[in-house]
């Protein structure tokens, strides 16, 4: 016992210091005796001086290494400092792009809801500058984040995960509906749970459900504000997937609705465009496809992969119909569950159940919305029709139970209560969007969701009493609203009008549909409609007309008579103030007369002078392509009278329409006459004999006679004064008036020649001319040289013109001749001269017996010799020339003798020369020294 004692006495001995002497160091002492050196990495410690920093001095490169940092300020410092240098330098978002998704998309879970915030804004700056194709490639990241994100444990997490949400839709939506799998089922992860209970919903006995709504009373909102949240963003999301597939598609409406595509939205099939001009000589040809493409390709019904399972979500993408079918079978119920939990608390509150709160309303509305999105994801049209049979068995009864016993739905008006609100509930409550909806917002999509609950059974005319009790306060509802005469938003109006043509094709019922079209027609006629909303009133009431064919209830329906018949004056009034709504107007006008509805071409016909005048009509003042629906029209009318057919051809003269469209309006004028050979169905007798040849003298002219007698008495400058050379006084139309005249001119000439006998068609030309035309002495060039163009083309060999016209005919050529010396251009007026001349050898005797030297000055000599030339150098002319020789001697003479001077101009020197080469292949071999 003492050795222990003793031992542990010799481990814990004291020191005893003494004074003088020195202190032991201590067993842990530290040495200092050793000297430092700095070390300086001069390369590592650089940096590049040209590179962009924000006000802190730091770079991009300094920034994204600060999202690694533990620290939650110097995250969102980085990310407020990503923000700031991408601002003052664009160019840096396009060199580090797929370092700055990545990253920001890295903190979308990160624990400090700030950094959470600045990651979102990040995120929109970048959304906002950078187009979807340059982010396609990373946003299968952004996409895993997103999803990490929504799926989260913490609340938090979840709820700013929506906001990521709200900017990927605003700017990347067809990105996110590319993979729609996994966010659906993501979004069913934020309003339930899966049940391994199996618990059953009334009237789905036998049918477990292997999801359930959740509660999570962590949130900072309640119960029911979180569901509306998670649900506007899922109905963002399903139109997004909706507007996707019908961008692939190239289709105007991939469910299916037949009133979709009157929005003037596109079609399935562009319509073929052909030009028959080009091709009537063109070589290789062109096909016709079976049915233009309007009937659909058969789908294969085989199966590679097993139908998902009722109530299993979404395994797979939304790509079939059993897809569509699965997901529904999950989704609906959940949102039948919303709303009966939301409505149970609605009650309380006040005895009307068919007055909701707000919250209530906007919940509702979002259900409504989702569902009818859901009808619209069927890939094609047959799933469509499967889809809506499915709804009605499936969901019929509960859609009644929930939503059709308390319609129509008002706003519960709840009084104020003063009290101290608390900033922080205030604040999350003004984070949820779109809580405010209108009762009538409300009531119409309620109707739109309901009436595609029809069957196809009472499409095929099969009508079943208990939906008609149902259809009844929807009918009029719609009906209410309607004739109310109030103005609607387009959005309710394209709503409401869906509704009714769904209600006229399934009822078929004669009375619903004139009481259906009637209440449309109210809101047809009121004034000072936009143009979208003008519009699709105009496509409704035309692609309902154009279902009559099929459906004997809306064949001769008051309403639409009324409606057609009241088109070609609106069109009339409208003029050219709105071309856009005018081009629509004329696509229904098109569309029933091709159908040779009365009543429209009655109306056409009272209004046709009006649509037409050459100066204030429509066919003058719209766009090109609405003057060519406008002329194709002229084909249904029933009857052309005189008035009618005069402002036609000023039209085609007045050159306020193509030379083309001028052409094809002369065109069809001459089909409808009995002279064409061509019998236009029963429409005979559509415009005399009489005044069609009136119709194509008076186009051929180019001129009116009012116009003309006007020429006649104004003393105008720019007319050219009679001459010798020129007995006419010519009036020089502008060039493009004079060249669209001469195609005119053309396509008359065409009709003429095809009249059947050419000497009595010239015959009724010579007495035009002669009865009109022969007595003026201010003529136009263009009309001159029609003139000239119609006789050569139209001249019969065996048919002797008479003098008085050969005359006339010869001042205008003549006239012709000495204005072309003075252009120097219009080499086709100078081939119309020529045919005149080489057709009637008896008109080039009468125009060189009408030059008399004698009578000329002295500047005049020169065109005159220039003129000869000209006809002695032509080939046609060469023996019509050589019989006139002895006049031409004589001509040439009395130049000879009137051109002083000791040498010959070189003028007389070029005529003398053509004169001896033409003369040389005369057997007579007539030589210069016969001239003198």
């Amino acid at each position: 016992m003492s050795l222990c004692k003793k031992k542990r006495q010799d481990d814990f001995q004291k020191v005893k210091l003494k004074v003088g002497k020195t202190k032991p160091k201590a067993d842990n002492a530290t040495n200092i005796n050793f000297r430092t050196k700095g070390i300086n990495l001069t390369e590592q410690l650089k940096k590049d001086a040209n590179a962009p920093t924000t006000h802190r001095k730091l770079n991009i490169k300094d920034l994204l290494s600060q999202l690694h940092h533990y620290s939650g300020t110097v995250k969102q410092g980085a990310l407020v400092g990503l923000r700031e240098l991408l601002t003052l330098h664009p160019s840096e978002l396009d060199q580090h792009l797929s370092s700055l998704l990545s990253e920001a998309a890295a903190v979308f879970t990160d624990k400090d809801p700030n950094v959470r915030m600045s990651a979102t804004r990040l995120l929109r700056f970048i959304a906002q500058s950078v187009p979807a194709e340059r982010t396609s490639p990373f946003f299968p990241l952004l996409s895993a984040h997103l999803s990490c994100a929504m799926t989260h444990i913490e609340t938090g997490i979840q709820e700013d995960a929506l906001k990521v949400l709200d900017v990927l839709l605003d700017h990347y939506p067809a990105l996110l509906a590319a993979r729609p799998a996994l966010l659906l089922n993501n979004f069913l992860e934020l309003i339930s749970h899966r049940s391994t209970g199996g618990g059953a919903r009334k009237g789905q006995e036998g049918k477990g459900r292997s999801w359930a709504l959740s509660v999570n009373p962590n949130r900072n909102v309640t119960g029911q504000q979180w569901r509306l949240t998670v649900l506007l963003r899922l109905g963002r999301f399903l139109q997004a997937v909706v507007e996707e597939r019908r961008a692939e598609e190239g289709v105007a409406c991939v469910s299916g609705d037949m009133f979709s595509v009157l929005n003037g939205q596109g079609g399935a099939n562009a319509p073929l465009e052909l030009n028959w001009e080009e091709l009537t000589y063109r070589k290789g040809g062109f096909q016709v496809f079976e049915h233009s493409g309007a009937m659909p390709t058969p789908h294969s019904t085989f199966k590679l992969r097993p139908e998902t399972e009722p109530g299993a979500g979404v395994s797979e993408g939304l790509g079939t119909g059993e897809a569509v079918r699965g997901f529904a079978s999950t989704l609906v119920p959940l949102l039948l569950d919303v709303w009966v939990e939301a409505s149970a608390s609605d009650r309380s509150k006040t005895d009307s159940a068919h007055l909701l709160t707000p919250d209530a309303m906007s919940l509702m509305y979002q259900v409504l919305s989702i569902l009818q999105l859901l009808r619209k994801l069927a890939p094609q049209r047959e799933y469509q029709d499967t889809l809506d049979v499915w709804f009605r068995s499936e969901y019929l009864g509960d859609f009644k139970q929930h939503f059709m016993k308390n319609f129509p739905y008002g706003n519960l008006d709840t009084p104020k209560q003063r009290r101290k609100t608390d900033p922080k509930r205030s604040k999350q409550s003004t984070t949820i969007p779109g809580q405010t909806v209108e009762p009538l917002a409300l009531n119409v999509l309620l109707c739109q969701v309901m009436v595609s609950m029809v069957t196809l059974s009472q499409r095929e005319g099969q009508a079943q009493e208990p939906d008609a009790e149902w259809l009844m306060p929807l009918r009029g509802f719609v009906q209410e609203t309607l004739s109310s005469g109030a103005k609607l938003s387009q959005r309710h109006l394209h709503t409401l009008l869906e509704t009714v043509w769904r209600m006229v094709i399934t009822q078929r019922s004669r009375a619903v549909t004139e009481d259906l079209l009637q209440a449309v027609y109210v809101q047809y006629q009121q004034m000072n409609l936009n143009l979208q909303t003008r519009t699709l009133l105009l496509s409704f009431y035309s692609r309902l007309y154009l279902q009559e064919h099929n459906h004997t209830h809306i064949a001769r329906s008051r309403v639409l008579s009324r409606w057609l018949a009241a088109l070609p004056l609106q069109l009339s009034q409208l003029g050219h103030r709105n071309p856009a709504l005018s081009d629509r107007l004329l696509l229904s006008i098109q569309a029933a007369a091709s159908r040779g509805n009365k009543a429209l071409l009655n109306s056409l016909h009272t209004h046709a002078c009006r649509l037409y005048d050459p100066q204030e009509g429509s066919v003058v003042l719209l766009p090109a392509e609405s003057q060519q629906r406008l002329v194709q029209l002229l084909y249904f009318l029933p009857v052309m009278s005189q008035g009618l057919l005069a402002n036609l051809s000023r039209c085609c003269t007045a050159g306020r329409v193509s030379a083309g469209l001028a052409a094809s309006l002369i065109r069809i004028i001459h089909l409808r006459s009995s002279l064409s050979g061509w019998s236009v169905g029963s429409q005979d007798m559509t415009l005399r004999d009489v005044d069609y040849i009136s119709f194509l003298f008076s186009t051929l002219t180019g001129f009116s006679s009012d116009e003309l007698a006007t020429l006649q008495e104004a003393g105008d400058e720019s007319v050219l004064p009679p001459s010798p050379l020129s007995p006419l006084s010519l009036y020089p139309t502008p060039l493009e008036q004079f060249t669209h005249h001469w195609d005119v001119v053309e396509e008359v000439c065409h009709c003429l020649e095809t009249l059947g006998s050419r000497s009595q068609c010239f015959d009724v030309l010579q007495n035009g001319i002669c009865k009109n035309l022969t007595g003026l002495a201010v003529v136009p060039d263009s009309m001159a040289a029609g003139l000239l163009r119609a006789v050569a083309r139209l001249l019969d060999l065996s048919f002797l013109p008479s003098e008085p016209l050969l005359r006339f005919l010869s001042r205008c050529c003549l006239s012709l001749l000495s204005l072309l010396l003075t252009l120097q251009q219009d080499t086709a007026v100078w081939g119309a001269c020529v045919a005149v001349l080489s057709s009637i050898p008896r008109l080039l005797r009468l125009v060189l017996q009408s030059l008399r030297v004698k009578d000329l000055c002295e500047e005049e000599l020169p065109q005159l010799a220039q003129i000869l030339s000209l006809l002695l150098q032509h080939t046609a002319l060469r023996n019509h020339m050589l019989a006139n020789a002895t006049l031409l001697q004589h001509i040439i003479q009395d130049l000879t003798r009137y051109c002083r001077g000791e040498s010959k101009e070189q003028w007389m020197t070029d005529l003398l020369y053509c004169y001896s080469v033409t003369m040389a292949t005369h057997r007579g071999n007539l030589g210069l020294r016969d001239i003198y």
